[in-house]
């Protein structure tokens, strides 16, 4: 492993329309957003699990399904795919968050 391999990222970022793909063949969506972000509108079937507590919840997580992670804009849930990719997780981070999910027409519930 050379020197810069340490850097590269080890997930991808997947639009909301592969990002739904890979949900409906199993992967587990995780919304990192704060309770009342999460309360106020999130995409269906998705675990909230906040990006701050993340690392104390990995038992939460399943390691055999591939991971997305989804926040508002898609800051947030970086750090979640980079949490949890240096854990062993196959992450994809969902590209521009929420917001991205909505304006690609994607279904939202409370």
């Amino acid at each position: 492993m050379g020197l810069f391999d340490f850097f590269k990222k080890k997930y991808q970022t997947v639009s909301p329309a592969k990002a739904k793909e890979a949900q409906d063949a199993g992967a587990l969506l995780i919304d990192v957003r704060e309770s009342h972000e999460y309360r106020s509108g999130h995409a269906p079937g998705a675990k909230h699990i906040s990006v701050q507590v993340i690392e104390r919840r990995l038992g939460e997580i399943p390691k055999e399904r591939p991971i997305l992670v989804m926040c508002q804009s898609g800051m947030r849930s970086q750090r979640a795919a980079e949490i949890l990719s240096r854990n062993g997780y196959q992450v994809m981070n969902v590209s521009g968050g929420i917001v991205n999910w909505q304006r690609a027409g994607m279904k939202v519930v409370k």
